[in-house]
């Protein structure tokens, strides 16, 4: 066990007090911030990480229950047959004047997967990438306005839907963006429509039939999506013209290799991975029709970065991986066996939760009149017993049996605190945010 103080007074913490003063926010990733967890308890920083371990600045091991570096490790940390592909590009240079072969072999291999694609381009995050798709549906259109649902990055794209509206992204997942350093000029360019509502939808389309670039939507995050829908926008993106894209960063090589939407044989225009897709290495990929990919040669989409070797070999090697291992398989039993965990740990101490999410991407929420101070609790109690413990869970190839049985005793006891204690009134630590949240100098 840790003791509270210890964690308190840790490297990291004090490491990290010291960041924001260097660092706007903190974290160049609002999902690591500290503040999202426990404020002044999480640890922030890591010395080393290997399998679904990690060790923090002052040498104390975590077993990580939580978001496995937001979803990258599908396999695990510092997976050896990737590292050592990876080493290997290094020894034989990552960049150069010319390009490198892998990134063509990679295009071929995901073709192989999506074969109602043909053509792919790179980029190193999710963010960028989707910028790309939505460049490129526009230029393919020749229209401007974007109809998306769900959570899709930090671009001026996106956030031009809280121009007109400060508020309209707040049911898209993370509540509290600001547009500020977006242009004005991009109001109404950008509009959300209601997940799984194909209705809604429809009404957002009336009158501007003919003004639509694209509509987009992540097919499947905290649940399947529903019986026909994703069908249903096929069939409304068809006859309007516009291009339909599926964001796959988060649900991308989570329920089989490459995109989930492989699962419901419903296929868009564009799909963009990331994330996963590369375990951890900066990788991500636009993939599409050719009709619609080949208008990237009529507008200007480059990076030299984009033509680094380290990213190609990485996620060669991780699909050769993971489709050997039947990752798949394992990642969905090991995250029923997680969401088993909390329902009978829950039910043996009396204690209202609600578990959903696919079981690659589980999650729990606590039935109580305080539930973000419980989280706190539920996370700190976890951190205590030597484990990264949130209240979702992404499962990797790295988690096995074991883990699963020590993980399963601390929320057994940690439950106990919480049915001891309901309302938290030991918690005597900031409780964490659950939006964004300006931060300030400590």
């Amino acid at each position: 066990m840790y003791s509270l103080e210890s964690l308190m007074q840790s490297k990291g913490v004090a490491l990290y007090r010291k960041a924001k003063h260097f660092i706007p926010g903190g974290t160049q990733l609002l999902s690591k911030r500290p503040e999202m967890f426990a404020p002044e308890v999480w640890p922030a920083y890591y010395s080393r990480a290997k399998g679904c371990r990690l060790w923090d600045l002052d040498g104390r091991e975590f077993l990580d229950m939580s978001i496995m570096a937001v979803g990258a490790c599908i396999l695990g940390y510092a997976d050896d047959e990737i590292d050592d592909a990876v080493v290997g590009a290094l020894r034989a240079g990552v960049s150069s004047s010319l390009n490198c072969p892998e990134e063509v072999k990679l295009a071929e291999s995901l073709i192989e997967l999506h074969p109602w694609f043909g053509m792919v381009r790179y980029a190193r995050s999710g963010g960028e990438a989707m910028g790309m798709a939505v460049r490129i549906a526009r230029a393919s259109t020749k229209r401007d306005i974007v109809l998306f649902s769900g959570y899709h990055g930090w671009n001026d794209w996106y956030l031009a839907a809280n121009l007109a509206d400060t508020d309209g992204l707040d049911g898209q997942l993370m509540p509290g963006l600001e547009p500020n350093g977006v242009p004005r000029g991009l109001t109404g360019t950008a509009i959300p429509f209601d997940a799984n509502n194909s209705e809604s939808l429809r009404e957002k389309v009336r009158g501007h039939e003919n003004r639509i670039a694209a509509i987009i939507i992540e097919p499947a995050r905290g649940e399947d999506a529903p019986g026909g829908y994703l069908k249903a926008l096929r069939e409304l993106a068809g006859e309007i013209g516009a291009v339909l894209v599926f964001d796959e960063i988060t649900s991308g090589f989570r329920m089989c290799a490459g995109g989930i939407h492989r699962n419901y044989g419903v296929y868009p225009d564009l799909a963009v991975m990331a994330k996963s897709m590369a375990n951890g290495y900066a990788m991500a990929v636009v993939m599409g029709v050719e009709k619609v990919m080949q208008a990237a040669q009529t507008t200007f989409i480059s990076s030299t970065n984009w033509t680094d070797r380290i990213g190609p070999v990485a996620a060669l090697a991780t699909l050769e991986k993971y489709q050997r291992e039947e990752a798949d398989k394992h990642l969905i039993a090991v995250g029923n066996k997680a969401k088993e965990i909390w329902k009978s740990s829950a039910a043996a101490h009396g204690i209202g939760i609600s578990v959903s999410g696919l079981p690659t991407l589980a999650s729990f929420s606590f039935q109580s009149n305080n539930p973000v101070a419980l989280n706190t609790l539920f996370t700190i109690e976890m951190l205590k017993r030597g484990i990264l413990g949130f209240r979702q869970f992404k499962a990797s190839l790295a988690h096995g049996n074991a883990e699963l049985e020590q993980y399963r005793q601390a929320v057994d006891e940690v439950f106990g605190v919480i049915a001891a204690d309901p309302q938290a009134s030991r918690l005597d630590t900031p409780v964490h945010h659950s939006g964004f949240q300006r931060l300030t100098k400590e």
